[in-house]
């Protein structure tokens, strides 16, 4: 049943647990957006907004659970790229991996600088441009380090990251729900169909569900990868489901003028709680952002190494470090570009990569299923829901929803991208071929 992808053959060190690749995963998914996402959706949505989150997350399930039955075939490094190019073959692989990590040192780029912005709301002097910089280096660099020096460390940081944002999110809920009628809290059906841009509105908040896909690129260093993986997958989902719906829903409830708010949840704290309460949102926000970041660091370098052993890209990038047994070249690669973009602004013409990279690598990944589950199946961790292969119809249908969004400037930098892709993946191979 094993492929060549999906041997022992890495060097990496196996020590995820399941709570690791969780924290991955809910750390990729629960980012800046939650913060400011409340108040943009009282504009779009109005009452209505808190069915908005429910319907999202009917909509990523399906997506989600296609990506579960994928990770429970495999155990090697590289998620998405392992399953592209298991099912259509390298080049595909390939193309889901540069695509995904060109996203990745975009968004990387910009919620550093997002870090930065707010922690210049405690120290105005940051955000002179001697000292942004000098900030963005250090931030990159102490998550290069860490990341290099070894996965238990960067786990470690990664929770404590992971707690100091969820507790205050979790907190503003039950003081919400403690302080306000319950009753005004629950969504009811007529606000639902009252939405005048219900696409707008899914189309927004859609993608405070995506990113969960860094977590599945390191089951090369997961104990229980087949396992593992699936599980925290879908707790994940279930966590951001039940936390976005009830943030949505008390800062609806506590704050009247919510879609005319810039900082939503600092000033739904503010109500609630008062200026300490501002003051602890605020500390969240820069945790949040502080565990994505952290997080696409130990993840997204993975994406070059499984490249690299695969023969498409520089072998060096697939070099293990001897004594911390992490891809050093690969981590102290991506934290370098991501320090340049961040540090030039030059990312701005090409955010809507992110976005488009990120719909293509999931209908991609979804439409290898049916050859996948033919080939790996019967593993005997391999993951079967009822349903079959409804699973992936509905992705695909939610994806093509969500595709039907996308603009023209998107699609047009995107096909760029991939036609550069095209002309890195000939060189490598031409470059081995003259090696061999």
């Amino acid at each position: 049943m094993n492929t060549v992808t999906d041997q022992d053959s890495e060097q990496l060190s196996r020590q995820l647990s399941r709570t690791g690749i969780w924290l991955l995963i809910i750390n990729g998914m629960i980012g800046a957006g939650i913060f400011g996402l409340p108040g943009a959706l009282s504009r779009l949505a109005g009452a209505g907004s808190t069915w908005v989150f429910l319907l999202c997350a009917l909509m990523i399930t399906p997506i989600m659970v296609c990506f579960a039955q994928m990770a429970s075939y495999f155990r090697s490094t590289g998620g998405p790229i392992v399953y592209a190019s298991e099912a259509f073959g390298s080049l595909a692989g390939f193309q889901v991996g540069w695509l995904y990590y060109l996203s990745r040192i975009l968004s990387f780029a910009a919620n550093l600088n997002l870090v930065i912005a707010s922690i210049g709301y405690f120290v105005p002097d940051i955000m002179s441009p001697t000292l942004r910089i000098t900030s963005a280096f250090v931030v990159c660099a102490l998550m290069t380090v860490a990341n290099v020096l070894g996965a238990r460390g960067a786990m470690r940081a990664l929770g404590t990251l992971t707690a100091l944002k969820i507790l205050p999110l979790v907190g503003l809920v039950v003081i919400g729900m403690l302080s306000l009628d319950v009753g005004s809290l629950l969504p009811r059906v007529h606000q639902a169909v009252a939405i005048d841009d219900l696409g707008g509105a899914i189309f927004l908040v859609i993608y405070a569900y995506v990113g969960f896909e860094g977590g599945l690129v390191t089951a090369g260093e997961a104990l229980r990868p087949r396992r593992d993986t699936p599980r925290a997958l879908i707790a994940a989902l279930f966590v951001c489901a039940i936390l976005y719906t009830f943030i949505q829903a008390v800062a609806e409830a506590a704050l009247p003028g919510l879609g005319e708010s810039t900082r939503p949840l600092v000033d739904v704290a503010a109500a609630l709680i008062g200026e300490w309460g501002a003051l602890i949102m605020l500390v969240a926000i820069i945790a949040s952002v502080g565990g994505n970041l952290l997080g696409a660091m130990f993840s997204t370098p993975r994406m070059t190494y499984r490249m690299a052993l695969d023969g498409n890209l520089p072998a060096i990038l697939g070099r293990v470090h001897p004594r911390f047994q992490t891809p050093a070249v690969s981590i102290v690669l991506y934290g370098a570009v991501s320090f340049a973009f961040a540090a030039s602004g030059g990312f701005v013409w090409l955010a809507g990569l992110s976005v488009l990279a990120r719909l293509i690598l999931y209908a991609v990944c979804v439409s290898a299923l049916p050859r996948l589950r033919r080939r790996y199946g019967a593993a005997p961790e391999s993951m079967h829901p009822p349903g079959g292969l409804l699973w992936m119809v509905l992705a695909l249908i939610a994806c093509g929803l969500l595709l039907w969004q996308v603009t023209l400037n998107s699609v047009l930098v995107t096909m760029a991208c991939i036609a550069a892709g095209c002309l890195l993946y000939g060189l490598a191979r031409y470059e081995r071929r003259r090696a061999a």
